[in-house]
């Protein structure tokens, strides 16, 4: 392939195709892994749910760049397909860890070892709830509660978002009140996934449980708020349309679906380590067992 002789929007394309494909290698390759050492259904099913956020991240940045002027319901919808997996991704993340703790998460049982445990609520949450908590059966079902909402809210912004695009009645005001509407539940939802995590740190340090969350969070931190970002520099002029070969709007979309393509490429390595098949195959309970003999 002759790259000199592409032009930018030919470039473009390639690098996010090579990008997307060496995603779903990665995360095919580990799915894979997992259903050969299909142990413990419950776990890995969740698990195979999480990591395949990067290839739909990827595939779905692939497609914004395949019509680069399309539509803004397009675009939206794209938006929605994306950010809806990534709620329900969210959702099984908290199953994992319930089921890592062995805790029915229609119940909410806190194991008594645990129970009482203290959780130290940060700024602003301290202004509302008071500083000092103790884990019991109310707190983890608050902490689920609050990561559940943006599970619901997410979908139902998106469906209502694409319906006022269609039907024409989208002003400026309104798509920044569903951006604060987001931005506040999402941080809620990650507020609530930090506290979880910190409660149960000990009972969850077999489980690699800080590399799982640094994936799945840093996912979602970066397509949220360099999407953010993306649109205040747009507003404050740094973006403009003579930057490229395409209109200010469709080229906030081209940067940001370049930028996912690439990211998901880092993700899909980290998630390699992070949800290793080695708990399942055998191979750590071997390691562990001749540590124990040494």
């Amino acid at each position: 392939m002759d790259f000199s002789s592409m032009d930018r929007r030919q470039l473009t394309l390639a690098g996010s195709g090579f990008s997307a494909m060496i995603t779903m290698h990665f995360t095919f390759q580990l799915v894979s892994q997992h259903l050969f050492y299909w142990k413990n259904p419950k776990e890995q099913k969740a698990i195979i749910i999480i990591i395949l956020m990067a290839p739909v991240y990827a595939a779905n940045s692939f497609v914004g760049l395949l019509d680069l002027k399309g539509s803004k319901p397009f675009f939206m919808l794209l938006d929605a397909v994306k950010e809806c997996y990534e709620a329900l991704a969210i959702a099984k993340f908290l199953a994992l860890m319930y089921s890592y703790l062995k805790i029915s998460m229609s119940k909410n049982i806190v194991p008594d070892e645990v129970k009482g445990r203290e959780i130290h609520h940060s700024f602003p949450m301290n202004l509302f709830l008071p500083r000092k908590v103790c884990l019991n059966q109310q707190t983890l079902k608050l902490l689920k509660y609050w990561t559940w909402q943006f599970v619901i809210i997410r979908p139902v912004c998106s469906v209502v978002m694409i319906t006022l695009q269609i039907l024409g009645f989208y002003p400026s005001w309104l798509s920044w009140t569903f951006t604060i509407v987001l931005n506040l539940s999402f941080c809620l939802a990650m507020y609530a996934l930090v506290l979880f995590y910190h409660a149960f740190a000990k009972e969850l340090e077999p489980h690699k449980p800080l590399a799982k969350f640094i994936c799945i969070k840093g996912i979602v931190f970066f397509t949220f708020w360099q999407g953010i970002v993306l649109d205040i520099l747009v507003s404050m002029g740094v973006i403009r349309s003579q930057h490229f070969w395409l209109d200010t709007e469709h080229l906030e979309e081209a940067i940001q679906n370049v930028l996912v393509s690439v990211e998901m490429v880092i993700f899909s390595v980290l998630q390699q380590y992070a949800y290793h098949v080695a708990p399942y195959s055998g191979n750590l309970e071997a390691k562990l067992q001749l540590k124990k003999d040494r």
